[in-house]
């Protein structure tokens, strides 16, 4: 493998490629890169992707070129494994979502009229990838939907799919309802059944809820992220402040706290 090539800064993803070449070869490799599979790096695939959202988040657009690279390298490290084993390569991959970008994007790199609206749009976006599930045996309306997905994203695309079919509540009133439902079937499942039953109820709470985030427009996911954000943020405005009269949370209590709290509000309001 040519050295010349692994120095050259300027050398693009082919660079990349056959630095990862020499991480796995298994004389002169990295002993660590070398015992990688698939299972073993998708953990690294999710925690980049969302470190990539995390700088989006934060607008730190250094950070983000940083994560958009280390996001990079997992492409690259899943098909130098792929490659190894003779499955597909850098190349067909890059190849295959090229095809796939043209033959979604008729309006664009087709004869389709680009006069329609940004729902239109959409709706010719699903039918395209319909047509595409039925030619790999997807048949089903909710084949594809990645199992590996966070949950409460996995939630939302579920009902956004089964929507598509008319498997839905015709307005939010009637998800508002289905929510207090499920809520006091959590609390009974509290009450008299087992830990099982409770989280049982607890999952079909949480799937109404994404449900709810779905007919209001908001994407579950995000929302939450940005309430962890924002819980973080107050809770780190309790702590300076009792940090102001020399303590710590472990040395006040609830009602101080929450005061704290509301006045860590009213300062974000002011």
């Amino acid at each position: 493998m040519p050295d010349d090539l692994i120095h050259d800064e300027n050398a693009g993803i082919d660079r990349l490629i056959h630095i990862m070449r020499r991480l796995r070869d298994p004389q002169s490799g990295c002993p660590w890169d070398i015992e990688q599979d698939f299972d073993s790096i998708a953990p690294y695939t999710i925690e980049e992707a969302y470190e990539v959202a995390d700088a989006i988040a934060r607008q730190d657009w250094p950070d983000l070129e940083g994560e958009l690279g280390d996001l990079l390298l997992q492409s690259v490290y899943h098909t130098a494994i792929a490659e190894e084993r003779g499955l597909f390569s850098f190349q067909t991959v890059v190849r295959a979502i090229s095809d796939k970008m043209v033959a979604r994007h008729p309006h664009v790199f087709g004869d389709e009229s680009r006069d329609k609206s940004a729902a239109q749009q959409v709706d010719d976006w699903e039918a395209i990838k319909a047509a595409e599930r039925a030619g790999r045996a997807q048949g089903g309306t909710l084949d594809g939907v990645a199992v590996g997905l966070p949950a409460l994203l996995r939630a939302y695309k579920l009902q956004k799919r089964a929507a598509r079919v008319g498997f839905d509540w015709p307005d939010t009133g009637q998800v508002i309802d289905k929510i207090r439902e499920e809520a006091a079937e959590l609390v009974e499942a509290r009450n008299t059944l087992g830990p099982d039953a409770v989280a049982e109820e607890f999952g079909d709470l949480m799937f109404v809820m994404a449900n709810l985030g779905r007919h209001l427009g908001v994407e579950p996911e995000a929302a939450l992220r940005a309430a962890n954000d924002k819980f973080t943020r107050r809770f780190a405005g309790v702590e300076a402040k009792l940090a102001a009269q020399g303590k710590t949370p472990a040395q006040s209590d609830l009602a101080e706290m929450d005061a704290l709290w509301d006045a860590v509000k009213a300062d974000e309001r002011a």
